[in-house]
């Protein structure tokens, strides 16, 4: 079993960021989308075998979505000179950075990895999530940012940090949510 990787999130905004795959690849597509969400400065390599030096030399973090095992070795001996974060999609042995499923709504994003080995899983677990984090979970956190602020607003003074505390633990007091997994046939069987 791979070591499961240290999840983060990374501040982006107005950080270079190449994402290399081809024009029509679907997850070079979704990547420099979600980047740019982040607020990150995106540069597409849209010929992978054309990768230059100069395309990732001022780079702060690289996506690879290509499963060309060449351009990934490549693309990590350039990571270690230039000192960028890399992600080679499917190929985690070669870069630093694996991508998690991302679930959100409004500002809420829940990260899902398992370390590469089960994508089906983790897919299945962020369509789940998606799906409880509808329309009123979305207004719901706005309104606790809201009330945040409020009392960020009520009480500004350092010292006044354990009252604010209470008031937000109150304010989510009642939320919760449950999780059920469904297993496939085959394990259940095997687990009796």
């Amino acid at each position: 079993m791979r070591k499961p990787f240290f999840p983060v999130g990374l501040n982006l905004d107005g950080r270079v960021c190449v994402v290399i795959g081809a024009e029509n690849d679907r997850e070079a597509i979704a990547k420099t989308a979600a980047l740019r969400e982040s607020g990150a400065e995106v540069r597409r390599v849209t010929d992978p075998q054309r990768v230059r030096d100069e395309d990732v030399a001022e780079a702060f973090f690289v996506v690879s979505t290509p499963q060309d095992e060449a351009l990934s070795q490549r693309l990590r001996a350039l990571a270690d000179r230039h000192r960028f974060l890399l992600c080679c999609i499917d190929q985690p042995a070669y870069g630093f950075v694996a991508m998690a499923a991302i679930a959100k709504a409004g500002p809420v994003r829940i990260a899902i990895s398992t370390a590469g080995l089960a994508p089906r899983v983790g897919k299945a677990l962020k369509q789940g999530l998606q799906r409880a984090m509808d329309a009123r979970f979305g207004r719901f956190v706005e309104r606790l940012a809201q009330m945040r602020e409020a009392e960020r607003a009520r009480h500004p003074r350092p010292e006044e940090s354990p009252i604010r505390r209470k008031a937000m633990i109150e304010a989510a007091d009642g939320f919760s949510a449950d999780v059920r997994f469904t297993f496939p046939a085959w394990f259940d069987d095997g687990e009796r």
